[in-house]
């Protein structure tokens, strides 16, 4: 842990990075805080992930980009490892914070909001995160796991209390993980091709989740009582009024409905009398005519 007292030397360190006076004419330059010299390292080094993977970042990156020397640095952070976690965690809390949205209105309305920070935040912050989350970063260790599993664990909350279930079913945890880590995953796809437009991918996001929450319904018979209202409060200029719109239109493309309908039938049984009925069928069709 860093003393709060600068040693002399990164007190030194200190005075040469910022000087007390800039060329004439300037505003004498305020000597930064313990603290404030901290965060500071923290919002520069975030802002260099942000834009190159971690490996491609160096302290001097660091020291240069802050105004700051590279002693002064290490006396904050005993390497790049440290500062990088530090630096997640400050990422991790504010993608925390942009999944809570008020529970009010539709909830496929609620959620593309939702999306839309999730996804503004890829974006501004992709390179490191693209490489800690694929799984491919030498900076990536269980510091770096356990931030970003804690945001998972703040969406799968968060998405939960929207629903509003009082007692979630192992199956909809599932659901909601499920969709998380899809959600991680098309977003970083993404980040890596920008084939679609943002706003379409947001809305294919929520389209998603309320088509494997319906899935999950069809298999749980309390969820789907709570289905009726979701539905209900959903509305036509809404994600699953669209979603809606879509299926309805695809039921109109010839032969799909009545392929659908023939499955939704279900297996045909075969009764004794059937049976009975088709066996003298077939004596007929085979006794020779007269």
């Amino acid at each position: 842990m860093a003393s709060r007292t600068p040693s002399p030397t990164a007190d030194r360190a200190e005075r040469t990075a910022a000087p007390d006076r800039g060329a004439a004419g300037e505003r004498p330059r305020r000597r930064l805080s313990v603290d404030e010299r901290r965060e500071q390292l923290i919002a520069v080094a975030l802002e260099l992930f942000s834009r190159r993977p971690p490996e491609e970042v160096s302290i001097d990156d660091i020291a240069a980009a802050a105004g700051a020397s590279r002693p002064l640095v290490y006396h904050y952070f005993p390497g790049k490892q440290a500062l990088y976690e530090a630096s997640l965690r400050r990422a991790g809390r504010e993608l925390s914070a942009r999944f809570e949205e008020p529970m009010e209105g539709p909830l496929s309305e609620r959620l593309y909001r939702v999306m839309g920070r999730y996804l503004d935040f890829v974006q501004s912050h992709g390179p490191g995160f693209a490489a800690l989350l694929r799984g491919g970063s030498v900076a990536a260790s269980a510091g770096t796991s356990a931030v970003i599993d804690e945001v998972r664990r703040a969406a799968h909350d968060q998405i939960l209390a929207h629903l509003a279930i009082p007692a979630p079913s192992p199956g909809l945890r599932l659901t909601v993980r499920a969709w998380i880590a899809n959600a991680e995953i098309t977003s970083l796809e993404w980040l890596a091709e920008r084939s679609v437009p943002l706003e379409e991918l947001q809305l294919h996001l929520v389209q998603e989740f309320v088509a494997s929450l319906t899935l999950t319904a069809a298999r749980e018979p309390a969820l789907a009582a709570e289905l009726a209202s979701f539905f209900a409060d959903e509305r036509p200029d809404g994600p699953t009024g669209r979603l809606v719109q879509d299926l309805a239109g695809l039921f109109a493309v010839p032969g799909i409905l009545d392929a659908v309908t023939a499955l939704a039938a279900g297996p045909q049984t075969v009764g004794p009398a059937d049976e009975a009925s088709a066996q003298a069928t077939e004596g007929t069709a085979g006794a020779p005519a007269e």
